[in-house]
């Protein structure tokens, strides 16, 4: 099922996208993270990541929104981006949790010739529990995350069910 929001803005709704998978997890940690890309289908894709991240043990998913179909910002000549949001928990620190995301993003994958460029699979830790961090490497929350539909929208169908 879709749902046009506008001439730009596209919401799907698929098995995986939005669901409630647990609503209790023993793990530490809520974190919420940001999935997006636009080479090859990206349905399939964000369906093999839920069962990555479904079958490991350094995970609990609680939940995801629908996804939204969105133009592509910075660099413009590209398809359109279709993104998401998943919220799990674990007991991963931040940097840690962000080397496994990266490894799950290369193993989709994704190769990073450019800032904006189009790409298999973008994993992006938006939230990490109440936690800022700013590194060189690691900025949470996500930096101009409040400024991205692709974050926003999905957000708010989450946060409203």
């Amino acid at each position: 099922m879709k749902k046009k929001l506008n001439e730009k803005l596209t919401l799907f709704y698929t098995p995986n996208f939005p669901k409630k998978f647990n609503s209790y997890s023993s793990k530490k940690y809520l974190v919420t993270i940001g999935i997006g890309g636009n080479i090859g289908n990206m349905k399939k894709t964000f369906d093999k990541l839920i069962l990555c991240l479904k079958n490991d043990s350094r995970f609990t998913l609680l939940m995801t929104s629908p996804l939204l179909k969105n133009p592509p910002f910075g660099f413009l000549e590209q398809n359109d981006f279709l993104n998401g949001i998943i919220t799990i928990k674990s007991n991963l620190s931040p940097n840690d949790l962000l080397k496994a995301m990266q490894r799950y993003e290369k193993k989709f994958g994704r190769k990073r010739s450019f800032q904006d460029a189009p790409r298999t699979l973008d994993i992006d830790i938006i939230f990490f529990d109440n936690k800022r961090i700013n590194k060189k490497n690691l900025i949470i929350p996500h930096k101009d995350w409040a400024n991205r539909e692709s974050v926003i929208i999905p957000l708010k169908y989450m946060i409203n069910n």
